[in-house]
């Protein structure tokens, strides 16, 4: 028997199914949503549910939302589905490189687990069950993921299902309320001095000895320093402008490597030490015989760092030479990024402000810059006060 909803504009009722030779039951409700503009006729919408609480208090939420002129119809498409509208729709002004991460999390995790899913039956359990799955070990991931992919993959979801919210096919994000697994914020490895001299020893018979020391003492990221052109290289002012990264995108299961704007889209101009554009300066010449040598062979490419062909570097190739040199000097750990910390450290103790570090190594804030090198900063505040003491006691004393 059908049992009137309490404010009249819907019924409730139990049903029962057979599937399988086992029968199912469940409650149902069925509301007015209005008329067809086309027809005129009445159009009827249906809720379902395992109890009758939950069908009354889904009843109320429809009909209040109607009551209230902030009703969005039910719509069958699935969350998979509008991953993919929204990817097509709405992310064209996203950076390549980030777009292809975009659509890897969406195809790697999203979809796998919450793709079928309606839209709008989606809910912050669901959500929050998917993250809390992913940190967990699996076949494909023995270790599960880590706090800060899990981060990266519900900023995805947060976004798509936010623009879901701003078009109507949403009432709420339901990401909002997820609780993420707490980030521990890795420890700086960067090098000491006795580890960068070792360093510099170890690569100086490496093809790569020029880019990796370059690197070092400018902080330059690595999508920067092999994207580096000639024509960002002043010789006669000193500086080095960094407008582009050379980044490897992943197409039909190969490598492409294309240059791009820099992290956070903003270029900047960089005066390294006069040693370091010695060292460039005579790094050209060593190309120009190379490309003597390769003759009709050689790629124009105007890229700073080439095979002996001129053709740009890959990662796979800067990395072996790093890592060869990093194990030399007995730092296996050591990630290329670490080169980029060094010489932050190195900068900071040897007395630049913060805001000149924050615009040579091209971070968008000088906060984040002290966030991450804070630590620095107290050891220097620290070394300051052991010479305001040492200071104290010899005016003390006499």
């Amino acid at each position: 028997m059908a049992r009137r909803s309490a404010n009249g504009t819907g019924t409730i009722r139990k049903k029962t199914v057979t599937r399988g030779g086992k029968k199912y039951e469940y409650w149902e409700a069925r509301y007015t949503e209005g008329a067809d503009p086309g027809t005129g006729k009445q159009v009827q919408r249906s809720i379902t549910g395992k109890t009758q609480k939950e069908v009354a208090q889904k009843l109320k939420a429809a009909t209040a939302a109607i009551d209230s002129g902030t009703y969005t119809a039910p719509s069958k498409q699935t969350v998979g589905q509008w991953l993919d509208a929204w990817i097509e729709t709405y992310c064209g002004s996203i950076k390549p490189r980030t777009l292809e991460i975009y659509k890897t999390d969406i195809r790697v995790h999203i979809k796998p687990a919450l793709g079928a899913v309606r839209l709008e039956a989606l809910t912050t359990q669901m959500i929050q069950s998917f993250y809390n799955d992913l940190g967990k070990p699996a076949k494909e991931r023995p270790e599960g993921l880590s706090p800060k992919t899990v981060k990266n993959i519900h900023g995805v979801l947060h976004k798509a299902l936010q623009q879901a919210v701003l078009i109507g096919s949403l009432r709420f994000n339901p990401t909002e309320a997820c609780t993420l697994p707490r980030q521990e914020k890795r420890e700086l490895a960067p090098l000491d001095d006795e580890q960068i001299t070792a360093f510099l020893a170890a690569i100086q018979d490496s093809p790569l000895k020029t880019l990796l020391t370059v690197t070092l003492f400018t902080g330059m990221r690595e999508g920067e320093i092999l994207g580096l052109m000639w024509d960002c290289v002043d010789f006669n002012a000193g500086t080095i402008t960094i407008n582009k990264q050379l980044q490897r995108y992943r197409e039909s299961g190969g490598g492409v490597y294309r240059l791009s704007v820099p992290k956070n889209s903003k270029g900047r101009t960089i005066t390294p030490a006069a040693s370091v554009m010695a060292l460039l300066k005579q790094h050209r010449a060593i190309q120009a015989a190379q490309r003597l040598r390769a003759g009709r062979l050689w790629e124009d490419s105007g890229f700073a760092f080439t095979d002996e062909l001129g053709h740009h570097l890959t990662n796979s190739i800067v990395y072996r030479a790093f890592k060869r040199a990093a194990a030399e000097i007995g730092r296996p750990d050591a990630r290329f990024h670490d080169l980029r910390h060094s010489y932050a450290v190195a900068s900071i103790r040897s007395g630049d402000d913060i805001k000149t570090v924050q615009e040579n190594l091209g971070h968008a804030t000088a906060s984040f810059t002290l966030d991450v090198y804070g630590h620095v900063t107290k050891q220097m505040k620290q070394a300051s006060a052991g010479r305001m003491e040492a200071y104290i006691k010899s005016v003390s004393s006499k």
